[in-house]
């Protein structure tokens, strides 16, 4: 018994893919972050020379990354390699918008440096952005090797694959759950316990859109779930707190749970 199963072990780790841990791309992740947003991290750059040698150094690491992940299989996306370190520059103009969203968005947020710093938001987008790029190029495993780390560490549920516009607000955070195909329009903002969810879990729907579309100017307030591939948020809507939406909802219009007779309550946005 314990021949064979050492057996199908063996077997099993010779099988096995080359990806490199987790820990290793995580602190890639965290190194990229810091070179982005110095105020986030505790190395401090002070001359061009030694900002493009950590930029070269950066550039090694994913490299490495990326040899490692693809060394034992056919993988098209590896001629991608490049593509982050070539939208690096958009991502940091992205996630500097979505600074800006976070702090007019928050009354107690202090600074800039408070967000960058504190925030979980900040640091759920930001792994979002990075994570998407490189899920888009086809290394879908390292995104999400990434995407959950932000999980662990924030609370908040990205998946690599959706599409978020500019000025995306996350405050609090905690417990919010972004699927897959969700697509999300410009100046969202978001509180804590949001899902934006499927109605079904089958396997063969996979590669269907099941999460929801929201427009641009969207509010979603604590704790609403909004499911569904064929919903759509129209823009400027507000979404209270502990709405459950599995269908469409027209631009300008506030919708919310009315506890005194029990059901949603569809009104427009004056």
């Amino acid at each position: 018994m314990k021949e064979s199963f050492l057996e199908q072990l063996l077997a099993e780790h010779k099988n096995s893919l080359d990806c490199p841990s987790p820990d290793k791309i995580t602190a890639f992740y965290e190194s990229l972050v810091s070179f982005l947003f110095p105020d986030y991290g505790n190395e401090k750059i002070t001359n061009k020379e030694s900002l493009e040698t950590k930029y070269e150094l950066l550039q090694q690491e994913w490299m490495t990354i990326l040899n490692q992940r693809c060394k034992r299989m056919q993988n098209p996306a590896k001629e991608n390699a490049s593509a982050l370190f070539n939208k690096l520059e958009n991502i940091k103009i992205q996630l500097e918008k979505d600074v800006d969203a976070m702090f007019s968005g928050d009354p107690a947020a202090k600074s800039r440096i408070e967000v960058v710093k504190t925030y979980p938001g900040f640091k759920a987008i930001a792994a979002h952005r990075i994570a998407h790029q490189i899920y888009e190029n086809g290394f879908q495993l390292i995104a999400r090797v990434i995407s959950e780390y932000a999980h662990e560490k924030t609370g908040v549920d990205i998946h690599p694959g959706a599409k978020i516009g500019d000025y995306f607000c996350i405050d609090h955070g905690t417990g919010i759950v972004i699927g897959e195909t969700t697509e999300i329009g410009e100046y969202v903002k978001i509180y804590q316990g949001v899902t934006l969810g499927a109605t079904s879990v089958k396997k063969e729907d996979a590669s269907t859109k099941r999460h929801p579309t929201i427009g641009n100017h969207v509010v979603i307030y604590a704790n609403a779930t909004i499911l569904g591939g064929n919903t759509i948020i129209g823009e400027k809507c507000i979404i209270g707190g502990n709405s459950w939406i599995t269908k469409s909802v027209p631009p300008h219009t506030k919708l919310y749970y009315d506890s005194k007779n029990k059901h949603l309550e569809e009104r427009p946005v004056k």
